[in-house]
């Protein structure tokens, strides 16, 4: 089976879901679990999607962006550390990263650097427009991953 599944979840419906498929398959083959958060501004998460753009240079704006983000940081790295508390009472071994960037990139990149044999993640299902105009994370990795990808459907 799969000795080392890199998982990439977020705070959506669908990164549950993810994980819990993660879990199931880790749990049939004994395998070691990572975790992976990317911190992306386009995320939907992201407190980027909710501020204005047209802002300017506004000290007291940028430095309440700044507190939205740590807060959006430190919830996601609280998702993380339940999530890996939740592995590790089934008995498997799991660790997490948090990691800032594009997520299709890290995602590759750190499955590569820990010699994952499969990658777990989750496709939210946008309009084919949307995926043509705007790309999609999973077919990124789909096309680019040294390993093997299973894409849970949102």
């Amino acid at each position: 089976m799969y000795e080392k599944i890199l998982v990439a979840v977020d705070t959506s419906d669908i990164g549950d879901r993810v994980f819990e498929i993660a879990l199931e398959l880790a749990k049939i083959g004994k395998s070691n679990l990572m975790l992976v958060h990317v911190l992306s501004e386009e995320a939907d998460e992201s407190p980027v999607t909710f501020w204005p753009m047209n802002i300017g240079y506004n000290p007291e704006m940028i430095k309440e962006y700044h507190q939205l983000w740590q807060k959006f940081e430190q919830e996601c790295l609280n998702m993380l550390n339940s999530r890996v508390d939740a592995a590790r009472v089934t008995g498997l071994n799991a660790d997490f990263t948090q990691v800032r960037g594009n997520p299709g990139r890290e995602i590759c990149k750190l499955s590569q650097e820990w010699n994952a044999n499969l990658i777990v993640m989750g496709r939210r299902g946008h309009s084919m427009f949307s995926e043509m105009v705007l790309g999609s994370v999973s077919n990124y990795v789909i096309h680019r991953a040294h390993c093997s990808v299973h894409i849970v459907q949102d």
